[in-house]
């Protein structure tokens, strides 16, 4: 097969930022684009705006994201201004552009493996313009974006099911205990402190002994592997020897397990329960109930929260939650026998999610076997 590299068809814009008194909410200018944090599904979500841009998008363009996490891809919806951790890739062909966008996301290891930089990788306008494109007809361009795009519709809906479920969770809770910040229904309340047996935080075994991860089997759990609401292994491990050498702790089956510091928490709390025996980093704090809060109840009231606590979330050297704070925060204690009635619901919610989650799995392997094929 022939191939082009991304320069020969495409204009490549890499990001500059305006100067920050330009910035405003007021939506005086163009919409203001920094990064990949201000990426949605397909779009970019809008914030700030800019009224002395330097750098343009124009409606159409590819963005995507050059620094790190590098790779991540929206659509220009309309003219923007674009910050040095964005690039806008401009194709007059539609159909080309649609490929050419599935194409940049299946080399997204490749991307990766361009960035440069001690604290946060990039990547420079030459890494982008050699990216090599195949040469076939606009017919078969074509032919693979729309299986592409069927499949990933599929996806999309299993993600909007399980979206569904979970607030089907939030508003049972609600139904049954009201309002979690005002107690309209007025039920007992006590602290997060003194609701739980144990609160503690993790360690990271020093990484200058690689010995403390050889033949790791002990799951070391980061604010990564926090994606859903059940923990049951982790990208990195340790062994017995490095949970020996660390302040490391193991974590017991059925607490509940809260990111604390991490970027994430601009947007979102994430809080989950371990299913396995864990241990955690210092970026996560577990919660080990008392007699009486139940597991469940205990994490889907911390999200129930969620709104509150992150609108105290401190940026000192990374986004964090005040633990003294949240200690002393108090939350509604209904009665036990309440509280099992709801986590009874939330386990018929699960049974349905698992059938919704194998479903959205299996096409996800299709995706991304199908990616493999079209792009290598």
């Amino acid at each position: 097969m022939e191939y082009r590299t991304l320069k020969d068809i495409a204009k490549i814009t890499m990001g500059q930022s305006p100067d920050s008194s330009s910035y405003n909410k007021e939506k005086d200018g163009l919409p203001f684009f920094q990064g990949n944090a201000d990426f949605g599904e397909l779009y970019p979500n809008e914030r700030i705006w800019c009224n002395e841009p330097k750098k343009v998008a124009i409606p159409g363009d590819i963005l995507i994201s050059v620094r790190a996490p590098i790779g991540a891809l929206n659509y220009a919806k309309e003219k923007s201004c674009i910050g040095r951790g964005l690039a806008a890739i401009t194709i007059k062909n539609v159909v080309e552009r649609n490929y050419i966008f599935h194409l940049l996301r299946a080399r997204n290891k490749y991307l990766n493996s361009k960035g440069t930089g001690s604290t946060f990788k990039a990547i420079g306008k030459n890494v982008l313009e050699e990216v090599l494109v195949p040469q076939i007809s606009r017919e078969e361009q074509q032919k693979c974006v729309n299986v592409i795009d069927l499949i990933e519709s599929i996806i999309i809906e299993r993600k909007s099911q399980i979206d569904k479920l979970d607030e089907l969770v939030r508003a049972r809770f609600v139904e049954m205990f009201g309002d979690v910040i005002h107690n309209d229904k007025l039920w007992e309340k006590h602290t997060v402190e003194s609701l739980c047996k144990e609160i503690y935080g993790g360690g990271t075994p020093s990484k200058s002994h690689p010995e403390y991860y050889e033949n790791g089997d002990i799951p070391w759990v980061s604010s990564k592997d926090m994606k859903s609401d059940v923990v049951t292994d982790s990208q990195i491990k340790i062994n017995r020897l490095g949970l020996d050498n660390s302040t490391a702790k193991m974590v017991p089956i059925n607490s509940v397990i809260m990111v604390i510091r991490s970027g994430i928490l601009k947007h979102t709390l994430p809080v989950a329960i371990n299913a396995v025996p864990i241990t955690v980093n210092q970026d996560l704090k577990v919660f080990i109930p008392g007699e009486h809060v139940l597991t469940r109840f205990l994490a889907v009231q911390f999200k129930m929260h969620e709104k509150d606590i992150l609108s105290g979330v401190r940026a000192v050297t990374a986004d964090n939650i005040e633990f003294d704070s949240l200690k002393q925060r108090e939350l509604i204690v209904p009665p036990i026998e309440l509280q099992h009635e709801y986590v009874f619901f939330l386990e018929q919610i699960d049974k349905s999610k698992v059938e919704v989650q194998k479903a959205l799995d299996k096409a996800q392997l299709l995706f991304d076997s199908l990616m493999q094929k079209y792009f290598g």
